[in-house]
């Protein structure tokens, strides 16, 4: 019988007991385009890992941007699970197959695209090669241990249209910011992962990622 990690059961068991941030409600009146990221751990080689995807610079919304593989909810889609299982397969190659979800978080809200998001949380029992299999939508697929996440030296806030702060990681060249690293964020400390990190270390969003995102 192939079992998930007990801290990835327990973090999907506690899903709605931690509050949904301010920024991502969804709004009240149901509006949105309705979407799923796939929020898939793994065993690596350095222990725990996670697999985000880099979305090709050549997009219009969150162009260049690290994420966790998702999309929309098609209309054949037998809800979020399904779709973000889905839509990994087509932007990695992830055989299905091999993956064991385990729940999935609260719907959250991303504003600029206009999506309601559900994170589904999986296991990667048996993980397969990875790759970007579609190269109009990713430009890299990235299994990025845990151990570097939480590592207090890739750890940062960034400055986001000159006031607003938000979380980030520094992590196998990649700037991971913005809705994936707020939700990484709260899903590394309410499994336990976190450690204590100099948050006075703050820094502008680089002007080629702001010229990016302003793309949508």
């Amino acid at each position: 019988m192939i079992v998930a990690p007990a801290w990835l059961t327990e973090l999907a068991s506690k899903a709605g007991d931690h509050p949904v941030p301010a920024g991502l409600r969804p709004p009240p009146d149901g509006t949105g385009r309705r979407a799923a990221v796939l929020m898939l751990f793994g065993d690596g080689l350095e222990g725990p890992d996670i697999l985000l995807i880099q979305r090709s610079s050549k997009g219009r919304v969150h162009a260049g941007q690290p994420a966790f593989p998702g999309g929309g909810v098609d209309p054949q889609d037998d809800g979020p699970i399904a779709a973000a299982l889905r839509e990994a397969e087509e932007e990695t190659g992830l055989e299905p197959g091999g993956v064991e979800v385990v729940g999935m978080l609260p719907e959250l809200y991303l504003g600029h695209s206009d999506n309601r998001v559900t994170p589904v949380l999986a296991w990667w029992h048996t993980p397969c090669a990875v790759h970007a299999a579609s190269p109009d939508e990713v430009e890299t697929v990235e299994r990025i241990p845990i151990a570097e996440l939480v590592d207090p030296a890739n750890r940062l806030r960034l400055r986001v249209r000159g006031t607003a702060l938000s979380v980030a990681f520094r992590v196998r060249g990649l700037l991971v910011w913005g809705f994936t690293a707020m939700v990484l964020d709260g899903v590394l400390g309410a499994a336990g992962f976190e450690v204590p990190w100099d948050r006075s270390r703050i820094e502008d969003l680089p002007a080629e990622i702001v010229e990016l995102a302003a793309r949508g």
